[in-house]
């Protein structure tokens, strides 16, 4: 096994791998860009290689480490997704990512169209490779968190949700039972809603970037175009919206960053809040699975999209990011060890149907990440154990080839992943975006129907 990358989804997966995956620490390479973690490398007894994957050295360099039946875990930020998976399916290497990215620059290159810088243009070219490689090694695309784990928190929750409404249907068994059961009770939206609240006594200084997880990605990803799955009960098309001419035509995007999109959503503890729309391939392929077609149209389609408050220092860092017109501070630091308290909270929400608002998800401290697994903090511990969940899944089918998160089997992704998850619940609400808006001045919303984004978006 070769781990590409040692930041915070190395560190905190590896004790998971080793402690639920048949291998040896003698079988493990790690490299990555610089020495950050080459002490837990050691303490868990992993080679450990500084050397900076580059774009045009990247086959004679994998070629090092890896042969035929391998694994390459690619727990990078700023090497090439596509480029590696290739290099794999031509190989016969397993392959799994926790997001697809592009080589240094891509996400702010402006030579580059907006619509081909977005995670639905990555996705589509990853899907693209199916053809290239029908019958390949088992390929994981984007399978952390989110995306990841919140597409089997998603059907789970429609289970939930269907039960609990009244409805008696026998449980879906391909992706067009899953749509029309979305359909059926008429989700009109899905927000990857996720509160992060922890905290440490040492606060974000000037000129620092400050998060729970990797700095440089989250920055790297809030500058694409903030993108959502459309869904077919919209109305009021955004005056900074573009299609795609290409693809699945599940999503849309802004002509705006993630990092500048605010959007209002709810988690049981935090309550009504407002959260950054940063863009994730869940965003298109989760409203892609449950889209319904009839005569090569799609009827039915719910919205989707990412909505994030970080952790405070999170939020100080972005906020001084943006201001200083996307410019990556000299310094940043990643939240772990030094965290004092605060949880994180992250679920899927599905609107809409007969009881309003439904959010299903995880509920994790970080006293109780520190329990379960070591050099872990709540978010990262999250992203990882989905991550590792995929890992084991991919070795148990090896001739898969290029798969996604919503095409696993949802129960036994759940069943490894859930005593990581602190307290699993589902909570219903009334809460609508609606909820108090226009009491202290007027506001151009939609009030014949709550479940509009734009009602969800803050302007």
């Amino acid at each position: 096994m070769l781990i590409v990358g040692f930041g915070s989804v190395g560190q905190g997966s590896l004790p998971l791998i080793l402690r639920h995956i048949d291998i040896k620490p003698e079988q493990i390479t790690i490299i990555t860009a610089n020495a950050f973690g080459r002490e837990i490398a050691g303490t868990l007894g992993v080679k450990f290689i500084v050397e900076p994957i580059k774009s045009d050295t990247y086959v004679s360099q994998y070629d090092k480490y890896l042969g035929e039946g391998d694994f390459l875990v690619n727990a990078s930020y700023d090497v090439n997704s596509l480029d590696t998976i290739e290099y794999c399916q031509q190989r016969d290497i397993l392959y799994i990512d926790a997001c697809i990215e592009p080589w240094p620059g891509g996400h702010n290159n402006t030579d580059v169209p907006a619509a081909r810088r977005t995670n639905y243009a990555y996705r589509e070219a990853a899907l693209e490779m199916r053809g290239k490689f029908p019958k390949g090694p088992a390929c994981v695309l984007m399978h952390g968190a989110n995306p990841g784990l919140v597409s089997h928190l998603t059907k789970q929750a429609l289970l939930n949700v269907a039960k609990d409404t009244g409805m008696k249907r026998v449980e879906p068994k391909n992706r067009k039972e899953w749509a029309e059961l979305a359909q059926c009770l008429d989700i009109k939206v899905i927000h990857i809603a996720e509160r992060d609240s922890q905290l440490s006594p040492r606060r974000k200084a000037r000129d620092e970037f400050v998060n729970t997880w990797s700095s440089e990605a989250f920055a790297g990803e809030s500058l694409q175009p903030a993108e959502l799955g459309w869904g077919t009960h919209e109305k009021n098309w955004p005056s900074d919206g573009r299609t795609f001419d290409f693809g699945c035509g599940a999503a849309i995007y802004l002509e705006r960053t993630g990092a500048s999109t605010r959007v209002r959503t709810w988690t049981p503890l935090e309550g009504p809040m407002l959260g950054f729309l940063i863009s994730h391939g869940e965003a298109t392929s989760i409203p892609d699975y449950f889209t319904v077609h009839k005569k090569g149209k799609a009827v039915y389609r719910p919205t989707c999209h990412y909505s994030y408050h970080p952790c405070d220092d999170a939020v100080l860092s972005m906020h001084e990011y943006i201001g200083n017109n996307y410019k990556f501070p000299p310094r940043y630091r990643l939240l772990r060890d030094e965290i004092s308290e605060g949880m994180d909270e992250l679920g899927v929400l599905l609107m809409g149907h007969k009881r309003g608002a439904y959010w299903y998800g995880s509920q994790l401290t970080i006293d109780e990440a520190r329990q379960l697994c070591p050099y872990n903090n709540a978010t990262s511990l999250q992203v990882n154990i989905g991550y590792v969940s995929a890992v084991i899944w991919a070795i148990k089918n090896s001739d898969a080839g290029i798969v996604e998160p919503d095409e696993l089997p949802y129960k036994a992704m759940l069943e490894i992943c859930k005593p990581y998850l602190g307290r699993v619940v589902g909570v219903y609400t009334d809460w609508t975006p609606l909820e108090e808006r226009g009491v202290l001045y007027p506001e151009d919303v939609d009030g014949t129907d709550p479940w509009q984004f734009k009602n969800f978006r803050v302007v």
